[in-house]
């Protein structure tokens, strides 16, 4: 538990990106509540921004260590990391559909 907390708040520290959707995250929870969304609404939308969390994280792990390995320019590190942050945005894309759903309910 602590090496993935330390994991977590690192990557919180080190990625703006990070920061900026755990912020988003903070404001939907607050959205949510400011709007008396049901169980099933904060299960659905909590999965998506948890999803969009997961994929920042491994986005992060991915980096970081392709960054160690081989610090120099490399096509393939190049590819390995346009994926990862491809898994950010498609997962990011899938949260702000079930965010409109939850409008159009």
């Amino acid at each position: 538990m602590g090496y993935a907390m330390n994991g977590i708040i690192t990557a919180f520290r080190r990625e703006q990106s990070m920061r900026t959707h755990g912020l988003a995250a903070v404001g939907v929870g607050v959205f949510l509540a400011a709007t008396g969304a049901s169980p099933l609404w904060w299960a659905l939308i909590g999965l998506a921004v948890g999803l969009v969390l997961v994929a920042e994280l491994v986005n992060t792990a991915l980096e970081t260590l392709a960054d160690l390995l081989h610090p120099g320019h490399h096509p393939e590190i190049g590819v390995a990391k346009d994926v990862a942050a491809g898994a950010v945005l498609v997962a990011t894309l899938v949260a702000i559909g079930v965010g409109v759903a939850y409008l159009l309910r």
